[in-house]
Formats: C-alpha cells, structure tokens, sequence
C-alpha cells in the first residue's frame, strides 16, 4: 500500500512538473503592421518532457508546429499560415524558429488580411504534449501613417556632451521594427526603432527624420536637434583682455629700452668727439645732433680743401717742371748755334 502511494505520488509530481513547464509566451500580445512592411512575431515556448502513463514516466517529443489565425486552439483542419508538416501555403509567412523553444513567426509584405489573431500550437508524439496558448497575438494593419520622433530630452537645445534617445514611433504600437534613420537627409547605419547619441558634440546638431524600412510614406517631420558650443568659464571670456594688456606693457618696456640706449649711444658718441676736438659737453639731445652735423659738415669741407690743394700742388710741380724742361731745351739750341758760329 505504502509502495502504490509512493508511485501515486511521484507520478502525480512528474505530471504536475510537466504541465507546469509547458509554455507559449508571447513578449507583446498585440502590435501594428504597415500595410506593405514586415512585421515580427515574436514567441518562445517550453515543451512537456515526459508524462507518466501510470507505470512509468514516458518522455515527449515535439513533431509538429503551426501557426493559424483567427482560431482559439488551433487544431485539426484549422488553415495554418505556417505548418512544419506540409510545404507552405503561403511564402509571406517565414517561421524564424525550432521545435526547441523558439517559435517566432515573420509576416512579410503585410496585407489587410493580416489583421487578425494569430496563434502558436506544438504537437509531440503523444496527444499529451500537445499544446496552444490561447491569447495569441492581435496585429492591426494600418495604411503608411507617418512617423513620428520622440525625444527622451524635452529641450531641443542641448550641451556638449550629454546623451539622449530618439524613438521612431506612431500612433499605433509597433514592436521590433526596422527603421531607416535620416540625418539632413543622409541615410544614417542605425536600424532599430531608436537612435542613442551619447556624448553629443556640435556635429551631432542637424534634422533627424526616420521612416519604416523601404516605405517612405511614413517618412516623419524632421526633429532638429541643435546642440551648444561648450560654456566657457569667467576666466577663458577674460583671457583676450589679459593678453592685450600684457602685450601691450611689453612693448612699451621694450620701446623704453631701445630710447635709452638710443640716447647713451648718443651721449657715447659725443664724448669721443669732445675729446677729439676739445668742444664743450652739450647739454641736450638736440645740441648732441646738431654737434654731430658740424662736425661732419667740417669734415667734408676739410677734405675738400685739402682736396683742392693738393691738386693746385700737384697743377704748380707739373708746371714747374715744364718751365725747367723749356729752360733745358733753350739751353742746348744756344749751345748749338755758338759752335757753329
């Protein structure tokens, strides 16, 4: 008696974990599709291991999984979009999955006929692995509305270096998108349905559009995002006075210095000329400039006689020398004629 319990017990145990562990969970339970796009399902299921047939717990196998709309537990005859026994009825619907624990299910080039409930089922070898979740997945087709751009940042304007989030969105719910993302009008690498700019600097400023992928009639209105030049700090705004200033009291040192070496060069210069000529020290800059000018004026006349008498020296010895040489010459002809006289 003890020995039945036992097996009751463990069977009723093996059966609980069984039905506990078998799952179909769907992420989001409805979502929006545009008409032409394609949409995502997304869905991961947990299949019964093994049952007990009152004797000994006999493991499950998944051999079959589907995907039908409109249907509650869909079953039997019920048209499936996708069915992993016979080929595909319609190529639209692509199973991402396994008959694992995936179960996601794509829906491409979406039509109107798509607005509808879809449903997961998994069959296993044996009836008792069978199972359907009965919420499902509700998809609303609309027409290409246009997007929209939501900011996590409620000021437009920005400062270098902080972050924020843009989300294409709509009025109607959509999940996992593919987003083309715009910036000034240049395609940008970003495809999810939000755009994440960390560390923001002035090139990131521009208008920011997204559109669902390869339908540009939900193009949106351009979201400009403007992000300010960085704030400078009350010493930085002062830095251009203080160079000035300190430029401007080098200069007049060194204008200083060159003057007063100007006027000991000067003063040096008129000493030596006092002590060459024997003049009286000048008493002002001005007598020390025009000192110079007699000087030098003195000078060039100077040479200029002496000049002019060595040329009248050099005139008298030339003339001097042709008188001697007449006088010789005048001699020899006297000679000559008293010889022969």
């Amino acid at each position: 008696m003890a020995v039945c319990t036992e097996k009751t017990l463990w069977s009723f145990m093996f059966l609980l974990t069984g039905a506990v562990g078998q799952t179909v969970v769907y992420p989001f339970t409805s979502t929006c599709a545009v008409r032409g796009s394609t949409a995502t399902l997304p869905c991961t299921f947990t299949p019964r291991k093994s049952f007990s047939d009152g004797q000994r717990e006999v493991p499950l196998k998944i051999i079959r999984v589907r995907w039908c709309k409109n249907h509650p537990v869909c079953q039997g005859s019920t048209p499936s979009v996708y069915d992993s026994n016979p080929a595909n009825i319609d190529p639209r619907y692509q199973y991402l999955g396994d008959k694992k624990t995936n179960c996601t299910l794509q829906i491409r080039d979406v039509q109107q006929r798509d607005n509808a409930s879809f449903r997961f089922r998994m069959e296993a070898d044996h009836p008792e692995g069978h199972f359907t979740n009965k919420t499902g997945v509700n998809v609303t087709v609309v027409d290409g509305s246009k997007m929209r751009i939501i900011s996590s940042s409620d000021d437009k304007k920005l400062s270098r270096g902080e972050n924020v989030t843009l989300l294409c969105a709509s009025d109607c719910t959509f999940h996992q998108l593919e987003v083309t993302w715009f910036k000034d009008g240049h395609a940008l690498s970003d495809t999810g349905s939000s755009l994440e700019l960390d560390n923001v600097t002035a090139e990131d400023s521009g208008n920011y559009t997204c559109a669902l992928k390869s339908i540009m009639e939900t193009l949106s209105e351009p979201y400009s995002l403007q992000v300010e030049a960085e704030e400078r700090q009350p010493v930085d705004g002062n830095l251009p006075l203080i160079v000035g200033v300190v430029s401007g009291v080098l200069l007049a040192v060194i204008a200083f210095i060159l003057f007063i070496f100007i006027i000991r060069r000067k003063l040096a210069a008129a000493e030596h000329q006092r002590a060459d000529g024997g003049e009286t020290e000048p008493k002002h800059p001005h007598d020390i400039y025009s000192s110079i000018q007699e000087e030098s004026h003195r000078q060039e006349t100077s040479r200029a006689v002496e000049d002019v008498s060595y040329a009248s020296v050099q005139f008298r010895h030339s003339h001097e020398r042709s008188r001697h040489v007449e006088e010789v010459d005048n001699a020899v002809v006297y000679s000559s004629l008293a010889s022969r006289g």
